[in-house]
């Protein structure tokens, strides 16, 4: 079984070198593992003829040839068990004997430099990660963000992402290279449009304060003025009541995964982003003009990180995303039934379906389409709003085996 050393530290040699049980440990053994950052930092301490094993992926490959040896030492930067190689090792190796030797992470060193408490911040790392965390945090207003960042998602692009959805309320604070007494920087209190033309540096973090309170109020059922509606015609968005009462069919907080198919306006996928964050939403639609639709409405709601396809949904290939939880068909094109048989393949057990009908031949067109996919027909619900024609909003289960 190999024994491991995870050593963290700052962007600085010193702190190794002023550390006596570190030099020991590092004089002790021979074979070294980390990023090629780490290497290029540490090289000059390492004793000769050692083995270096680059943390890089695929990992399973890293951890072939930790197996070699029976003491590894690892270097990780900052705290080894947030967002960093620690908490691999022990998702690899459960069973492995590991020696920590910890420092702070970098937002901890951020918030020690502007005097900042860090009890009540809410953290997201961005490295090698999708929008989707810190999409979720800024919709919920989170008062403070801490964000490890990489080199896709940059403070300039950070920056740029709260412009593009009026996140304006927010202030930005940039370490670089922290712990490094030679390059170390710190800016605070940037606002957003300043921090594209301020010269940023790598290692960075980053942390956003939020400047003012009562804002981004997330009513539940967005009024239907707020969102530009397709070629101007109100009437093609589904209404904030029936909006909301088709979010409780759904059952979203329960649900990880959410289609809206035939997403027209956006206002189905926005409302449920907007009220249930933790979502993963996927908006599917056939008609180009309403990419524009979703880029200005979710623009101007405040909802990020909904993924669109503009495309035929019956020919576009889903095969890489996860089982959903639930879906929304809002259009079908009269193409219903194949939708359905689709959809039904892609659902996971106890996954929904809702379905709002506007008459009886939509409705028996519905019943039948979920007989033929194998689901099950679930309570419908009867609605009637202003001088609009009634709706049905109808359910399907695929029940779990």
């Amino acid at each position: 079984m190999t024994h491991f050393f995870v050593i963290g530290i700052p962007d600085s040699i010193n702190y190794i070198k002023e550390n006596l049980e570190l030099m020991q440990i590092i004089r002790s053994f021979r074979c070294f593992s980390g990023g090629k950052r780490h290497h290029e930092l540490l090289k000059e301490l390492l004793p000769e003829d050692t083995e270096w094993i680059e943390i890089k992926t695929p990992l399973d490959e890293v951890f072939k040839q930790y197996d070699y040896y029976e003491y590894v030492v690892v270097f990780a930067s900052g705290d080894p068990f947030f967002y960093v190689f620690g908490s691999t090792i022990l998702k690899k190796r459960p069973n492995a004997d590991i020696a920590v030797f910890p420092a702070f992470n970098s937002l901890q060193d951020l918030s020690h430099r502007l005097q900042l408490s860090y009890e009540d911040m809410h953290m997201v790392s961005l490295i090698g990660r999708p929008w989707h965390e810190l999409d979720r945090a800024l919709i919920e207003n989170k008062e403070k963000i801490g964000i490890l960042t990489d080199h896709v998602h940059t403070p300039a692009a950070i920056a740029m992402r709260l412009l593009k959805y009026n996140f304006t309320h927010y202030k930005m604070c940039i370490g670089q290279h922290l712990g490094n007494p030679e390059k170390e920087v710190v800016s605070c209190d940037l606002a957003l449009s300043e921090v594209e033309e301020h010269p940023i540096d790598s290692p960075n973090c980053v942390i956003l304060k939020r400047m003012y309170n009562d804002v981004n109020y997330r009513p539940l059922g967005i009024p239907d003025k707020m969102f530009e509606h397709l070629d101007g015609r109100e009437r093609m968005i589904t209404k904030a009541p029936i909006r909301v009462l088709d979010m409780s069919m759904l059952m979203l907080p329960m649900c990880n995964h959410f289609w809206d198919i035939g997403f027209c306006t956006g206002s189905v996928s926005i409302e449920a982003k907007r009220q249930f964050p933790h979502l993963h939403i996927h908006a599917f639609e056939k008609r180009k003009e309403c990419w524009k639709l979703m880029e200005a409405n979710s623009s101007r709601l405040g909802t990020p990180g909904i993924d669109v396809h503009i495309c035929d949904f019956l020919e576009e290939d889903i095969s890489d995303l996860p089982a959903l939880d639930a879906v929304f068909i809002g259009g079908h094109g009269g193409k219903l039934k194949e939708i359905m048989q689709k959809v039904a393949r892609h659902l996971a057990p106890d996954g929904l379906v809702v379905f709002n009908s506007v008459s009886e031949e939509s409705k028996m067109l519905f019943e039948e389409s979920v007989l033929e996919a194998g689901l099950e027909l679930a309570d419908s619900l009867d609605v009637s709003i202003g001088d609009y024609n009634p709706i049905c909003i109808m359910k399907a289960v695929k029940e779990a085996k």
